[in-house]
């Protein structure tokens, strides 16, 4: 059961979240509890999910990824959407488990999963970062930690707050692969 109830957003924010995103998902509705935060947390996500370097197609497999290892039904269901929508290929996304194994990720791609496994247990190794370092510039390497570290976050959250998921992604994604 949701610990949090969804909350009406102030006229602003309601706008602001449906220029943003449509219809706000139960996460910002949860979020809402605290408008401040909510308008925060809905500007930082759209950064990173608009105003990045990186190809949204690496950062959603990141996303996935970090609901995998976070075991986050929400994440990964809402997340699993974007991915294909951003062009991730259904091999990967259900070889992404065993990413290190299949043939089905490029270098870059392994090291931006290597990253985020290493955000996800709080322990970056230097090996990861040179790895990281040798496809992705110092700008691109802040921005590939943050989307890990935010999603974290994100799967840290939905998991305080138990979000209930939104009944139209419910019915329409398979569950946590």
């Amino acid at each position: 059961m949701q610990r949090v109830p969804n909350a009406t957003f102030s006229p602003q924010l309601d706008a602001r979240l449906k220029e943003l995103w449509g219809t706000p998902v139960n996460l910002y509705r949860a979020l809402g509890n605290h408008p401040g935060l909510a308008a925060a947390w809905t500007e930082f996500a759209n950064a990173i999910r608009h105003d990045s370097r990186t190809p949204r197609a690496l950062r959603e497999l990141m996303i996935l990824r970090t609901a995998q290892i976070a075991r986050s039904e929400y994440e990964w269901a809402h997340h699993l959407r974007m991915a294909r929508k951003a062009g991730v290929p259904e091999a990967q996304i259900a070889a992404l488990a065993l990413w290190r194994e299949s043939p089905a990720f490029d270098a870059r791609e392994r090291a931006a999963l290597a990253l985020t496994e290493g955000v996800m247990a709080c322990s970056v190794s230097d090996e990861v970062h040179a790895e990281v370092k040798r496809h992705f510039s110092d700008a691109e390497f802040v921005e590939l930690s943050l989307t890990a570290s935010f999603y974290a976050m994100v799967s840290r959250m939905l998991d305080a707050m138990r979000v209930e998921l939104d009944p139209d992604v419910r019915e329409h994604s398979p569950r946590l692969g």
